[in-house]
């Protein structure tokens, strides 16, 4: 394997590589391509929402009924829920093949989880050109009242749940490997899905006697939804202490006790959200403020790896060791806790009815997925023999897609301190007082720029993925 990323521990990246089949490699470079596929997905949608929105365009194109809609929840579902999802199974697959040491036992259930996830997209966009359902803009996952649609949610849980099921049969026999961060991130993250996946669950058998509609989306969603944020939050520890073992030399984190501790806090709490689902749900009132209160749970698990991995940084810097500035990984692993402290801090003012609360999960989301796109460029990649060349587009993308977010988060914060109100455009949003205004303003230029800063990244990944292997010509 050759890289011309400079990394801070080479074997790191060699103990994951050590026998991994081209079937796993195939498998991983699968997923990868779920996830490109998901974002060009999301991406294309957010150009017809624009395209739809041209006044009489209507009677130009035969756009379905309610199309906006329609677009704007699969453009959601596609930017959010499957993106998160492929990357998971992208650290299924590595963590599996490391529990394993090699080929892992029912390896062929990742062939069917893969054919699965793939047939969910077909199964969520088919809803958007139809007119059957309505599209409801629930919390969470947003959903068209269609049962292809729902089947496609299912098509999606079952294909995780398979390589999840592939990774708790492999744990036998691994000796001590499982408690090595990579695959004990990945199990914990394994764990808080099954208990979401449990919650939606239960939801659905009480609400069984109840039509399909924005309220029947809105109490099926929200404690799995809200439990699915402790997922995502330990992908992105799992994602940091990666890209920290890839570039940082002398790091706390060696010490897996620190990011092992935070796992298991999130596990511990997101745990309750079963109980609180059997008792409360789906109407009572305690069902929807117990969960709402569940927010303040990622906070400590987080510190307990993200204030470390602060000091590691800051201390290399003064004793001159070096930061490898000119790798693409580290760059994520320094911009990825900053966006997402941010839109942390920008929670804790919300009131769920302005733009303040889409500030803030904005810039929550753009944390992990700067995390996500360090993954592709110095660990997904690199395994695949298809990482990058570091370059002057590298770097503008990183910063790009992360400045943009950030500038884009502050701005829709901005606006909802004057009242700007959420889920609304045009002149419905109200936009009297100067602050809104800039506020709108700040929120425009930056997604401009984060979106074309999420163009660039998956060009890139998209051609490596789809180019030959490195060490195939050399």
């Amino acid at each position: 394997m050759t890289s011309d990323i400079p990394t801070a521990e080479a074997g790191f990246l060699d103990t994951i590589s050590t026998n991994r089949s081209p079937a796993l490699n195939a498998e991983l470079r699968g997923w990868a391509g779920l996830a490109m596929l998901s974002l060009a997905m999301a991406g294309i949608f957010a150009l017809l929402l624009a395209f739809s929105r041209i006044p009489g365009i209507q009677d130009i194109v035969p756009l379905p009924l309610d199309f906006f809609d329609r677009g704007l929840v699969i453009h959601v579902v596609f930017s959010f829920v499957v993106w998160f999802q492929a990357v998971f199974g992208c650290l299924l697959n590595v963590s599996t093949a490391r529990l394993a040491d090699g080929e892992p036992r029912l390896q062929g259930l990742g062939k069917l989880a893969l054919l699965g996830a793939y047939a969910s997209c077909v199964l969520l966009f088919v809803p958007a050109f139809m007119e059957n359902g309505e599209a409801t803009l629930n919390n969470y996952i947003p959903a068209i009242t269609d049962p292809v649609y729902y089947a496609g949610l299912a098509f999606l849980g079952a294909a995780l749940g398979l390589m999840v099921l592939r990774l708790l049969i492999n744990i036998a026999g691994s000796q001590d490997r499982w408690k090595e961060p990579l695959p004990f991130g990945t199990l914990s993250t394994a764990l808080i899905f099954g208990v979401a996946l449990l919650c939606f669950a239960i939801s659905w058998a009480s609400l069984a006697k109840e039509s399909l509609s924005y309220e029947f989306n809105e109490s099926l969603f929200w404690g799995g939804g809200h439990v699915l944020q402790f997922a995502n939050t330990a992908m992105l520890i799992t994602a940091l202490f990666v890209l920290a073992r890839l570039t940082l030399k002398d790091i706390v984190l060696k010490d897996n006790q620190l990011t092992l501790t935070a796992m298991a806090m999130l596990v511990l709490y997101s745990g309750m959200g079963i109980s609180i689902t059997l008792k409360y749900a789906p109407v009572h009132e305690k069902y929807w403020t117990m969960f709402t209160k569940f927010q303040y749970g990622l906070v400590l698990p987080a510190l307990l790896v993200g204030i470390p991995m602060l000091v590691d940084i800051l201390q290399q810097r003064k004793t001159g060791k070096g930061l490898q500035m000119r790798n693409p990984a580290f760059l994520c692993l320094m911009l990825s806790p900053i966006v997402f402290a941010v839109g942390g801090i920008l929670g804790l003012f919300v009131d769920g009815g302005d733009t303040r609360t889409p500030a803030h999960y904005h810039g929550i989301i753009a944390g992990i997925n700067l995390s996500f796109m360090g993954l592709f460029y110095g660990f997904f990649l690199p395994l695949l023999d298809r990482e990058l060349i570091p370059g002057k587009a590298l770097y503008a993308q990183i910063y790009m897609f992360g400045g943009g977010q950030l500038l884009a988060s502050v701005g829709l914060f901005l606006a909802g301190g004057y009242g700007t109100p959420r889920k609304t455009a045009g002149g419905a949003q109200g936009l009297e007082a100067i602050g809104a205004k800039l506020g709108m303003y700040m929120n425009g230029i930056g997604a401009l720029i984060a979106v074309i800063g999420g163009i660039m990244f998956i060009w890139m990944v998209s051609k490596a993925l789809l180019g030959a292997p490195r060490t195939s010509t050399e």
